[in-house]
């Protein structure tokens, strides 16, 4: 592939609901462009872009892939991603270094959930876009009603510069509004007489929205002159970068019709780097912000958005290059992790095909591997001129399953793996909870989690099952109680002798365990009350309900006696333990569970089901704060209730529902479930023995 300068360059992102053609779109614009030269299919698994082995198997997008295709001397990056939510990570990282978006809309279906929230992505970074109505020779497929929904649910400014020639099995070509020619297999003709009047009204709308991007074309729009074909492109691009207007188009990626007009429109209408916000970098050494801009010449700052680790091949790791140009065997500076990186050879990537190119310049994106320290948000620079780039960010997990290894040789590798696959996806998370045991994989949902441990056994050979983690439950005693125990033991030779007695009072949630002796004259030696203790926070490990930790106690050691030979050490550890134990049967024990915070952002019209099912799940709701079209509402509920809320929350709210949510406090279980805690417990220990 040639060099290309900055102002010949688009990076486009494709977004869409799941579903809606995106992979099939990029394989005909690669197709179409001439950088492929057979149409892969995604249902056959030879895409371009679905290449890995878990997306070939699920027929869907799970990663973000590069597929570069050159058109009419530009070069198009173009970044397929997933549609699915449990991959939304993924979406996240290709915004951030996208300069403009293609949103792929289901002719059929229309403006579905992930339409909703790509498009408020998109919104929020002040993304330029298009939308390609795809799909149109579908059975029940329909432009101007999936027109009618773009409008509807995101304004007038959604405004078609094609139309459709016929539809369904009859659909044969496209009417391009802007040179009011038809296009049928890139054939141009005329316009169909039963089109003409409904195109002539399509582009009256078109170009009154484009005449008021500029003084000097609405006078003359206003006087009643026509507007030139390059008139109206230029008012269209200045339209669309400003997101006055949002161009929508028609075709279908699987005839590979429309596909050339969509390429026509992303160089005429869709953002070069040079055409974006100035950016603001951090200097890490002068500890100030400034500002870079998208100059081949200036000190380098590239963005690693990627990184894939690989057993075989090493680290890969996808940048984009925002200022000055990247070479091939260079030193670079990572400013985030403070260390040096040395650069080998770089690659565009197209699907995962590498071409080796010399440099990359400011614009550009590419890849290189085996990068020692760097990951997924770090930037590299000069170290004579380090910059730091604003982080990418990622969303915040929101289920979370154990993991469990289902061999010695597994559990060797485990964390290793889980590490290099935690540092490739930067929406997952890792960590070991102590008082369970178990390791602890938290993602987006259900679909993430399987994916991720489909990957550990193909790409690290661990095997592993995945189930709902175990609840970290406590125990605490509601009374005061007193107990004693006499450890007495005779055997040949020295005996065992201690006697203690104990207080037991509760504290406060969140309190703890503490421990205090009140002994006077000498009933306990001073050398031995070490040794209580020791026996007491031992066998606060297991509770007597159901051998849970048991928190929030106070023990004081206020009287016992002991035996000038038999006591030792261990005599008064042993007798500290039961001791505790008699006590905290005494003591009316109860179980504590873990309250969750919870925060959960859902439209108005779904408000009534979320509080009813909180209602369902013993959750309280603390408050709710409407935000325009939605409310915020915030909740506490116990973890048994919402492990698997996100699965909960994505059914009730056909997705459009969010939430976060941390660990609160921990509170009393109700008895009745108590009872069926301590029974499951019961049939474990049985299991297990």
């Amino acid at each position: 592939m040639p060099q290309h300068t900055t102002e010949q360059m688009r990076n486009v992102v494709l977004l869409s609901h799941s579903g809606a053609g995106k992979t099939s779109l990029s394989e005909a614009m690669l197709y179409s462009s001439g950088a492929i030269t057979r149409l892969g299919k995604v249902d056959q698994g030879n895409t371009t872009s679905d290449y890995d082995p878990d997306e070939v198997k699920r027929k869907i997008s799970i990663y973000l892939s590069l597929v570069p295709c050159e058109w009419q001397g530009l070069k198009v990056n173009l970044i397929d991603t997933p549609g699915y939510a449990d991959f939304v990570g993924e979406v996240m990282a290709a915004l951030r270094v996208a300069d403009g978006a293609v949103i792929v809309v289901c002719a059929a279906s229309g403006v579905e959930v992930g339409t909703e929230l790509v498009w408020d992505y998109a919104e929020e970074r002040k993304i330029p876009r298009l939308v390609f109505v795809n799909k149109i020779n579908r059975e029940n497929a329909d432009f101007f009603k999936a027109l009618a929904e773009l409008q509807t649910n995101f304004g007038k400014r959604c405004l078609p510069v094609e139309l459709p020639i016929g539809a369904q099995q009859n659909f044969t070509g496209v009417v391009d509004l802007v040179t009011m020619k038809a296009y049928s297999q890139n054939q141009e003709g005329e316009i169909p007489d039963s089109l003409r009047s409904q195109a002539e009204e399509f582009r009256e709308k078109l170009v009154e929205a484009v005449a008021e991007t500029d003084d000097n074309l609405i006078a003359k729009y206003l006087e009643g002159e026509a507007l030139t074909e390059e008139e109206i492109r230029q008012g269209l691009r200045v339209a669309t970068l400003s997101g006055q207007v949002v161009p929508v188009l028609v075709g279908s990626a699987l005839e590979n019709l429309g596909t050339t007009i969509l390429l026509d429109s992303i160089n005429h209408y869709l953002p070069s780097p040079q055409d974006r916000d100035q950016i603001s970098a951090t200097n890490t050494q002068l500890k100030q912000e400034e500002t870079i801009s998208p100059d081949p010449t200036a000190p380098l700052a590239a963005l690693v958005f990627k990184t894939s680790a690989d057993p075989y091949v090493g680290k890969l790791t996808y940048f984009r290059v925002y200022a000055g140009t990247l070479f091939n065997d260079s030193t670079v500076w990572n400013a985030t992790k403070n260390c040096q990186e040395r650069i080998g050879q770089l690659f565009v990537l197209r699907g995962k095909a590498q071409e080796p190119v010399p440099h990359l310049v400011a614009g550009d994106v590419g890849a290189v591997a085996k990068l020692a320290e760097t990951s997924t948000g770090d930037t590299l620079c000069g170290r004579d001129h380090p910059l730091a780039l604003p982080a990418i960010e990622f969303p915040q997990p929101s289920m979370s399953m154990a993991v469990h290894p289902k061999t010695k040789a597994d559990l060797d590798k485990l964390g290793s793996s889980l590490s290099r696959l935690a540092e490739e996806d930067p929406s997952l998370r890792v960590q070991r909870e102590a008082d369970t045991m178990e390791t602890i994989l938290s993602g987006m949902g259900e679909a993430h989690l399987d994916v991720v441990a489909e990957k550990m056994l193909r790409k690290f050979g661990v095997n592993v099952r995945i189930e709902t983690p175990k609840v970290p439950y406590k125990e605490t005693i509601t009374n005061s109680a007193r107990a004693e125990y006499k450890h007495k033991k005779q055997t040949g030779g020295h005996g065992q002798y201690a006697h203690v007695f104990l207080e037991l009072e509760p504290l406060s949630r969140g309190a703890g365990c503490e421990f205090s002796n009140r002994i006077v004259g000498g009933a306990v030696p001073k050398n031995y009350i070490p040794a209580v203790e020791k026996g007491v926070l031992e066998a606060v490990h297991e509770g007597v309900l159901a051998r849970y930790p048991v928190v929030d106690i106070k023990v004081t050691l206020y009287d016992g006696t002991y035996h000038t030979v038999d006591s030792s050490d261990m005599a008064f550890k042993i007798a500290g333990g039961h001791a505790l134990r008699k006590g905290l049967s005494e003591g009316q024990p109860v179980l504590l569970e873990p309250i969750m915070s919870m925060r959960i952002t859902v439209p108005e019209s779904f408000t009534g089901d979320i509080m009813g099912d909180l209602n369902s799940k013993r959750g309280k709701v603390m408050g709710m704060t409407p935000q325009g079209g939605w409310n915020v509402i915030e909740a506490q509920a116990p973890l048994p209730e919402v492990q698997r809320y996100a699965i909960d929350l994505r059914s009730m709210t056909q997705g459009r529902g969010s939430f976060q949510m941390e660990p609160s406090h921990y509170d009393e279980v109700p008895a009745h479930v108590a009872q069926r805690v301590i029974a499951a417990r019961e049939k474990e220990k049985v299991d297990k023995g």
